[in-house]
C-alpha cells in the first residue's frame, strides 16, 4: 500500500494510524459509517487525509443504496461525515466537492461519477504534496537542524507528505542533518507517527517532549520548525495541533523562522481570522489515560483542546503548492483561493 488512504475494488484501505509504530494494520472499510468511525477514533487522521477517507465514504454510501434511495443515502453520509472533526477544513471541502457531483450527475452514473471525483481529489492531494515537499525543501539551509511538531507525513495526509514530506526531500537532497520531533501529547502523533516515518526514511531525528522546546531552542542551534495546519484563515492564522501555538511564540523569541506547510484546500478563505475557527474538544481520558492504564489522579476537571491557533504574525512563510506566501498574507491568500481581492495567479 502507497498511501495511508486508498481506494480498493469497491471499498477504502487505509492504514490504522491508532497501532502505529507497534503494529502496521490495514483495515478495509466497506460503509461510509465505518469510515466516519474510523475519522472520529483517529484511526484516520490529518487533515488531508481525512478529506481523501471521507470522499471515498460518499463513494460507499452512494454504492451501497439502491438506486431509489441513492440520493438520500448520500445526503445522509454528507451530515454524518460532516459532523466527525469540525477543525480540519479540508473534510468539508471535499464533502463540498461531492456535493456538487450530486447535484450535478445522472443519477444513472452517479456512483461512477462520485468515484471518479473522489480519485480527482486524492490525485491533486498526492501531487499537491510532491510540490509542498520541494518547496519546502528549498527553505531548510544546508547542514540544518528543523524542528517538527504532529505528524505531517504520508500519514497524515494520503499522500506524500507535507512538513515531514519538505524535511525527507531535504535530507535525500543532503540539506537536512537532523530532525527535532516534540512527542505531541496527549496522543502521541510525534512519537508514534513522525518518528516511525522519519526513521523509515533514515532520517537522524531526535524526539523530545513537547515541554523541551523553550530548552533547547535556548541551548542547541535549530534552523527553523516546520509545520502542518489543518485550516488556515483569510489572514494566515493556522489551526493545527495543540501546543504549535506556544512552539511559534517560542521560535520567535529565538529568532528562528516557522513555517507552514499545507495544500490550498486546507485554506479557508472563507473566515476572516483564526478567532472564527472552531476548535475540537475530545474526550478527557486522552489526557488521563494512556494505552487505557489511567495515568492522572482524581480530583481535577479535565480539557482536551486537539488544536489551537497561531496568530499569523508568528508565521514566517506559508508553503503551498502554489508557491512560498509571505506576510502580509490576506491577499495572498486570497489570489490562491479565488476570493475577492485579489485574481487567480
Amino acid at each position: 500500500m502507497r498511501y495511508s488512504v486508498e481506494w480498493i475494488d469497491d471499498h477504502v484501505r487505509v492504514l490504522n494510524q491508532r497501532l502505529l509504530p507497534g503494529k502496521e494494520q490495514y483495515l478495509d472499510l466497506f460503509s461510509s459509517d465505518e469510515v466516519a468511525a474510523a475519522i472520529c477514533d483517529m484511526t484516520i487522521r490529518g487533515a488531508p487525509a481525512i478529506g481523501v477517507a471521507a470522499a471515498y465514504g460518499i463513494v460507499l454510501a452512494a454504492r451501497n443504496a439502491p438506486a431509489s434511495e441513492r440520493v438520500q443515502a448520500v445526503e445522509d453520509a454528507i451530515g454524518a461525515l460532516g459532523r466527525t472533526r469540525p477543525t480540519a477544513v479540508n473534510l468539508f471541502a471535499a464533502l463540498k466537492h461531492m456535493r456538487r457531483v450530486l447535484d450535478t450527475s445522472n443519477l444513472d452514473h452517479l456512483v461512477d461519477a462520485m468515484l471518479q471525483e473522489a480519485v480527482r481529489l486524492h490525485d491533486e492531494e498526492i501531487s499537491s504534496s510532491i510540490t509542498i515537499s520541494r518547496f519546502g525543501a528549498s527553505l531548510i539551509p544546508e547542514e540544518a537542524t528543523v524542528l517538527t511538531h504532529c505528524n505531517a507525513g504520508m500519514i497524515a495526509t494520503a499522500a506524500h507528505g507535507t512538513a515531514v514530506g519538505a524535511m525527507v526531500e531535504a535530507y535525500t537532497q543532503g540539506k537536512l542533518q537532523r530532525a527535532i520531533a516534540t512527542e505531541t501529547r496527549p496522543l502521541l502523533q510525534g512519537a508514534r507517527l513522525t518518528v516511525w516515518e522519519l526513521a523509515r526514511a533514515g532520517v537522524p531525528t531526535v524526539l523530545i517532549t513537547d515541554s523541551m522546546v523553550g530548552h533547547f531552542m535556548r541551548t542547541t542551534h535549530i534552523d527553523c520548525v516546520m509545520v502542518g495546519a489543518d485550516r488556515i484563515a483569510a489572514n494566515g492564522d493556522v489551526a493545527n495541533k495543540i501546543g504549535t501555538y506556544a512552539i511559534a511564540v517560542l521560535a520567535k523569541a529565538h529568532r528562528i523562522p516557522f513555517y507552514v506547510t499545507a495544500p490550498c484546500s486546507t485554506i479557508d478563505g472563507s473566515i476572516r481570522s483564526g478567532d472564527q475557527i472552531e476548535i475540537e474538544e475530545r474526550s478527557e481520558t486522552e489526557v488521563t489515560a494512556l494505552d487505557g492504564r489511567t495515568i492522572a489522579a482524581n480530583g481535577a476537571s479535565v480539557r482536551n483542546p486537539a488544536f489551537d491557533v497561531t496568530p499569523h504574525r508568528f508565521v514566517t512563510a506559508i508553503v503551498t503548492e502554489r508557491g512560498i506566501l509571505r506576510a502580509p498574507y490576506t491577499k495572498e491568500l486570497r489570489i490562491l483561493t479565488g476570493h475577492p481581492g485579489g485574481r487567480r495567479k
